[in-house]
Order: structure tokens, then sequence, then C-alpha cells
């Protein structure tokens, strides 16, 4: 998925901080665009002409425009061994490249998430082997955010590209509402429980939740998960360890959700509401609700929709704070911690070297980077932060930098890393786990007969 941006489908086709009108009109359509990006054919098959490698990737501004001038820089650069580029809209894209990919006619470059879908690639034989490609370009590795690899390994190797910007989840918090009831950030887990009743007490709730979406709540567990057991926790499920759900740190961190819900700790009716809407982002910056655990994509979502929430210096922002006697790092995060490149095991040598070409040359280059921190994105490229400048936008840039180079671990998000199947039931689960219609042993039970499936 694409950092998300202002509802769960954008996630997966746009970029964070995309204003919903752009959003909304490149979901409109679901066909391919056929393009010659810098000399590229836009053919949709392995070939793409004499020498030409190719290269899916998605529309929808501005990242498609950042996408693009790569392949134009290279094509020109390589006018007899460049890129035929073909762009889909989300939804198309996900069709067609699975069907390309088990028909052994994908292109050359495999644009995707990581995680459960290029691990279902590697066992089919469908990707290539880049770990001794990494090895011998060291330095180009050494560039990359360290927490980007984790979706990009299966196995201890590497069959992907970390590439574009990342996208960690977010505590996000109204500096109006903690003012009025004369409080600070909270520090680790116990501050949010007391939190909950100071701001229940002044009218505000205290956290807003746009849970119908499920997907939403799932960034909750994912971070109490880390918090308490640390992220060998999910890697136990991900590696697929019989009963990893039911692990104690698993049960404790379910149970401490639970607690919060009965407490009242979201926004009435939480269930009810869609993140689609941005209804959870508007509670607020309008001030009913006084935090909200949501994405990076909404940061440009909520300057763009909310006033002067933003601009004025009204949204605070920090990452999800420990809890007490807990083994995960405060430092880690979760969310997206780059988008990825494979390269089909069925192109020929020749596109095969193009493609490396083009992954040395462009991707995670300096002109790359200054395109994406130009539309207020994080590179994945150490060092990147120098760019940043100082306008309005340069602290939410900075906070997102260190955030994400500084992770001990970026845990992928579980509906990524995970299935298409053992996902639904996860989601599924969640949203029971927070109509209180399940226990947390009931939730790990159900989850742990969909392991490795």
């Amino acid at each position: 998925m694409e950092p998300r941006t202002t509802s769960r489908r954008t996630f997966l086709s746009l970029s964070m901080g995309l204003p919903l009108g752009a959003a909304l009109a490149a979901c409109g359509s679901s066909g391919p665009t056929q393009t010659g990006a810098g000399g590229g054919t836009g053919t949709t098959g392995t070939g793409g002409g004499a020498g030409k490698a190719t290269y899916w990737y998605l529309t929808g501004q501005p990242n498609e425009g950042v996408r693009t001038r790569a392949v134009e820089r290279f094509n020109k650069a390589n006018p007899n061994a460049g890129l035929a580029t073909t762009t889909f809209q989300n939804d198309a894209f996900k069709t067609k490249i699975k069907t390309a990919i088990g028909a052994g006619e994908a292109p050359t470059i495999i644009w995707g998430w990581g995680g459960g879908g290029l691990r279902s690639y590697v066992q089919a034989g469908q990707v290539d082997d880049l770990t001794s490609w990494f090895d011998q370009n060291a330095a180009y590795k050494d560039r990359l955010f360290p927490s980007s690899f984790g979706a990009a390994t299966v196995d201890s190797k590497i069959y992907a590209v970390p590439v574009e910007a990342v996208t960690p989840i977010v505590l996000y918090y109204d500096k109006r509402a903690f003012e009025k009831v004369g409080a600070q950030p909270p520090q680790e887990w116990g501050d949010i429980m007391d939190l909950v009743k100071k701001f229940n007490a002044a009218g505000i709730a205290p956290f807003s939740l746009g849970g119908q979406s499920r997907w939403t709540n799932m960034m909750w567990l994912e971070f109490l998960f880390d918090r308490i057991g640390g992220p060998e926790i999910f890697q136990a499920v991900y590696d697929g360890e019989k009963d990893a759900w039911n692990n104690p740190a698993a049960i404790d961190a379910l149970t401490k959700m639970q607690d919060l819900i009965k407490t009242n700790g979201f926004v009435k009716g939480f269930s009810s509401i869609t993140a689609d809407s941005n209804a959870d982002q508007a509670l607020l910056y309008t001030g009913k609700a006084a935090m909200m655990l949501h994405g990076g994509w909404t940061y440009g979502s909520m300057k763009e929709e909310g006033g002067d929430f933003v601009t004025g210096g009204n949204l605070g922002y920090m990452n999800f704070p420990p809890v007490s006697g807990g083994k995960g790092d405060p430092s880690n995060t979760v969310g997206n911690p780059a988008q990825y490149m494979s390269i089909s095991s069925k192109a020929t040598a020749e596109q095969k070297e193009i493609a490396k070409k083009f992954f040395l040359t462009e991707m995670n280059s300096d002109a790359q980077s200054k395109d994406w921190v130009g539309i207020t994105q994080v590179p994945i490229v150490k060092g990147v932060d120098a760019q940043f400048g100082s306008g309005a936008d340069a602290p939410w840039q900075k906070f997102v930098y260190d955030t994400a180079s500084n992770a001990k671990s970026f845990q992928q998000s579980w509906d990524q890393a995970l299935s298409p199947t053992a996902a639904e039931v996860l989601l599924d689960n969640i949203a029971k786990l927070f109509q209180m219609s399940i226990s947390p042993q009931q939730f790990a039970t159900n989850l742990n007969e969909v392991i490795g499936k």
C-alpha cells in the first residue's frame, strides 16, 4: 500500500497529504494509462521493445509525477536500454499485477508493498533474490533506513529494494484540549488512562477513532503488542509459529485495549465512524476529541481541511508512549517503512540489468529525494533531513525522519505483512474485539487458526 491519505483505499494508492479532491479523482478510474515516459512504449508485457525493461506504477499526483520524472531521467541517460512504463489506478494495478505474475508475464520491475505479498511471490519463485546484489552495492544499501528492509526480507534474504517514502503511525493531539484540562501529553500508558478520566470530565472525547474502518483499530494493537512484548511477538505470527497469538504479552495487550474501551477512551459511537470520510480527523481538529492515533498521511489532510488547526500551531504529535514494564523499545514504530521494487524472475538477463541500473542511478537518488521532499514526504534516505529547510512543514518532516531513522524496529502494518486470507480474519476479529463481542482469549484462538495461511 502506498501511504494512506484520506481513506484506507487511498492509502493503497496515493500519497500522504494529498488533498481529498485529488485523492477521489485518482480513485475514479480503474484502467491502465499507457505511457511512454521518457521513450517507453507503454506496453503491458514483459518486453516493451528491443533492450527495454518494463515498469508498472500507480497513478495519482503528486506521487505519479515523482515516479515519472525518475523514468524520464533514466531513459534520457540510457536511450538504447531504458524503461517502458504503464500506469494504473490502484485497484486495477492490484488485479493486473497478480494476474500477470501468475501467468509469467510480469513487468521487469514489480512495484509493491513488501510483506505478505512479497512472501507469496518468493514462495512461488516469481522474484529474484537480491541479497548478493546488495552485498555488491553495500554503499547503496547503507544510504537507506535500516528499518526499511524488514518488509523486503523473506527467510533472511532480501527480495526487494526499499524505495520512495516512509509513513509511520503517529499519536496526534490537540494542544488546546490539553491546555483546557491543564495536562501534558502522555509519557506512558498509565498517563493515557489518567487522561481518559480528565477529558471525559471536561466533555471532550479522549480519542477519536474511525472504528468502522477496522484498520484504524489495528494501529492500537500494533503499538500495544510492540510496547508490551517487543517486535518479536508479531514476528512470531509472521513466521507462522503455532499459537503465536496466545503469547502472554499478546493477551496483556488485548486486555489493555479492552480496558481503554470500557473506560470510554474513544469517542461515543466510534464503531460507526469511518476513516474514509475523514470524520475521525474532523473530531480532532474541531476540538471534539483530544487525541488520535493515525497515519502520517493525515497531517496533510488536516492541514488541507482543518482550517487553522495545523497552520495555527494547535496540532501536536509524538511517537506512541511506552508501557511500564514492557519490553518494547520506545523508539519502535509501526506503519509503512517504504514501498518496494522487486525483479521478475521471468525477465531476461538484459532486462534485469536495466532494472538494477535503474535502482542504482534513480531510485533513492538525490534528485528523487528532492522530488519527494518537495511534496512534504520523507524519503527513506539517511541525511535527507538536510533538505527540509525552514518552511512550515519542516518540523513535521523532521519528526517523521527522526522517528523512522531512529526506530530500532519499524513494523509493517499487520494487514500488509500477512496474507490476504489471514489479514481479513484479523480485521474481522479486531472489529469484534473493539465491539466487546469477543474476549482477548477468543481473539487469540480465532487468529491462531489462520497462522501460516
